[in-house]
Parts: structure tokens; sequence; C-alpha cells
């Protein structure tokens, strides 16, 4: 596709965007779940309940397995502790780079634009993965969701990082993967562009309020 506009940055998510990392959220829970004698969560919930947190997706996998609201949430502190735990033994393991990653980041490194990886995944294991993946060299800033007080749909993250890039929301472009993503851009007022294989909470990604959408990041061009 096709943008039209002076950009001067890019900020883009991380799992369901650039890398498929749903291997990695199940092997993390299911080894939680196990330790708490509870049953594990099938890769589709699992993929419904990425893209708000780690907290949002531990109390997902609990309900899902059966517990009720009250006895979730007095587990979830225990099981969040328990996920992270595993999540950083898995890191990158099962993980896997959607197809024109790479060669996009690099075309709008090329093009002079600044890049900023913005995830509501804690900071530590986002650099550890862009590591892993390789894709941390295209990174001039990787902000993770444990660096600001609110997470993504809240602009919070993204009108931050556009301070810290140096860039007006106006000239930074978002490229996400979900409702979350678009939601935080236009209430950032950011442009958005959203790709249409990642995790958007099991709901077609083109139902959702964006400026355009794309198969690949190397599909994006510029007017």
């Amino acid at each position: 596709m096709t943008l039209s506009g002076d950009f001067a940055a890019a900020m883009v998510d991380l799992d369901g965007t650039m890398v498929d990392t749903l291997g990695d959220f199940v092997a993390a829970l299911d080894g939680a779940l196990d330790e708490l004698g509870l049953p594990p969560v099938s890769p589709a919930v699992v993929s419904q309940l990425v893209g708000k947190g780690g907290e949002h997706l531990v109390r997902g996998a609990l309900l899902a397995g059966g517990l009720d609201a009250h006895s979730a949430d007095a587990l979830a502190d225990d099981a969040l502790l328990r996920y992270r735990r595993h999540y950083d033994e898995v890191n990158g393991r099962y993980a896997k780079v959607y197809p024109g990653v790479a060669e996009g980041l690099q075309r709008l490194r090329d093009r002079g634009l600044r890049l900023a990886c913005v995830t509501n995944k804690p900071t530590a294991p986002s650099r550890d993965l862009l590591r892993i993946t390789g894709l941390n060299r295209h990174f001039d800033v990787v902000a993770g969701g444990d660096r600001f007080e609110r997470l993504k749909p809240d602009p919070m993250p993204l009108l931050q990082t556009c301070a810290e890039l140096g860039t007006e929301p106006a000239r930074t472009l978002m490229i996400g993967d979900s409702l979350n993503d678009a939601l935080a851009a236009r209430a950032a007022g950011c442009p958005v562009v959203l790709v249409t294989y990642g995790f958007n909470h099991g709901r077609p990604v083109r139902e959702v309020d964006a400026d355009g959408y794309a198969d690949s990041i190397d599909e994006l061009a510029f007017a």
C-alpha cells in the first residue's frame, strides 16, 4: 500500500506485527498452569488474549482453564510470576519473524525514518527477542510496557516515544496488528497502518479504523 505524508519516524509493535510469538506464549502459559495444577489453554484461545499485557494474558488463561473470576483474581499474581519465569526460559524458542519484516524495516531506515519498537511486552524480554531474531539493529528505541504508567490502547506509550524520538505524532507512523495499536495511534494523533496477519483478539483487522492495511511490512510505500 502507498502512504502519503511527510514521515520522520515509525513506531512498530512487536508481537503479531514483527514476530509470531504464539508458540512462546503457549509454552510459557502451559508451564505456569501445569505448576498450578490447571489444564493447558489452546493456542486459539491464547491468540485472542495477546496484546493487552501479561496480566490480561494470564488472567484470561486462568479463566479459560475453568476458574471463576474470584479464584482467577486470587491466583493472578502468583500465576503471573510463574508465567514470566517460564517466558524468560522460552523467549524466542518458538518465535518466527513474519515474511517481509526485515526487508520492510530496512526500507523504512533507508528512507531516513527513525524507528522505535513500542510494545506492551516488558522491555527486557522485548530487547532479547529483537536480538534473537536479528531485528534489533533496525531500532533507535525499544519501549516496553514497563516503561509507562499505562499500556496501549492508552496513547501514553506512543506520545512518550515520539518525544524520545524527537518527532511530532502527526509525522510518526504507527505500524501494528490490532485494535489496541489503532486506538492508541488515533488518540495520540499518529497515522496508523495495520498488518493483516497478527493477533487482533480474534477479530478481522480490516474491521478496525486505520489509515491502511498491509499483508506485509515490506509492502509499505510512500507517495
